[in-house]
């Protein structure tokens, strides 16, 4: 059994926010966030909603902006549907079903021995009790499985059926081909805890080879859930790109 050395159990949820940099908004201007429900929290989905509404009367951020939750659009990206759920207009919820499960993840597109990895906001991975700086595949492997096995223990009351030792170990055989990441600082004030906390973490590109389509299903799966710490609140959000389209682009931006 992987589920060992746990310090707490992981948040059935993420919270992705708005991709720009800014932190400041006006009246009226709009913020758009994702949230991703686990498991058994699906079920809850209208819980969080009136959470969020009523949030938005108490207000948040300094000085306790008040906001309107105006509509909410569930999305399958994997099957490409959508569907708007909520209006503020009624203040109905509608039921839907686009959940995506691991089987949605069955195959790798590509043949290519060589991906590319885009860490698209600041992930935090421990290895040997230390945060890593170069991210070697097999930590992003480790820190996944211990993720996803916890998630599936806690939130799917069931237990995630791999040989842990051989993918790790298959895992320590792809290598970094190219590393255009980098170490991102960022700090917050926890109310809660009465402090500031530091929350960096690598942001940037890497490029990976080696025979990795055995790991398409749990990488497409951690692209949904995140990996490492605070990805509750969104960090440790990554994409798996086509480093045949990446170099593609980069040819025809230069022409």
């Amino acid at each position: 059994m992987a589920l060992r050395n746990y310090e707490s159990i992981p948040r059935p949820f993420v919270i992705e926010p708005p991709p720009e940099i800014k932190t400041e908004y006006e009246h009226g201007e709009e913020l758009f966030f994702n949230l991703i429900l686990i498991g058994k929290a699906i079920a809850y989905f209208p819980y969080f909603v009136v959470a969020f509404r009523e949030l938005g009367f108490i207000g948040i951020g300094r000085g306790r902006k008040k906001y309107e939750l105006k509509e909410i659009t569930a999305i399958n990206e994997q099957n490409k549907k959508e569907e708007q759920i909520y209006l503020s207009c009624d203040e109905l919820i509608k039921n839907t079903d686009l959940a995506i499960s691991g089987l949605d993840f069955r195959e790798a597109p590509t043949e290519n021995n060589i991906f590319t990895i885009d860490f698209e906001t600041m992930t935090r991975l421990k290895y040997e009790k230390r945060f890593v700086q170069t991210l070697e595949f097999h930590v992003l492997m480790r820190n996944l499985l211990r993720r996803l096995s916890s998630l599936y223990y806690f939130h799917h009351d069931c237990e995630l059926s791999l040989d842990f030792n051989s993918i790790i170990k298959k895992a320590e055989d792809v290598k970094i081909v190219a590393d255009g990441s980098y170490w991102a600082d960022w700090e917050r004030y926890s109310s809660r805890q009465g402090k500031r906390m530091n929350l960096g973490g690598i942001v940037g590109r890497v490029e990976y080879r080696g025979e990795w389509h055995e790991f398409w299903s749990l990488l497409k799966l951690g692209e949904l859930v995140h990996v490492g710490k605070a990805a509750t609140f969104g960090m440790g959000k990554y994409k798996i790109m086509d480093t045949d389209y990446l170099q593609h682009s980069q040819k025809v931006k230069t022409k």
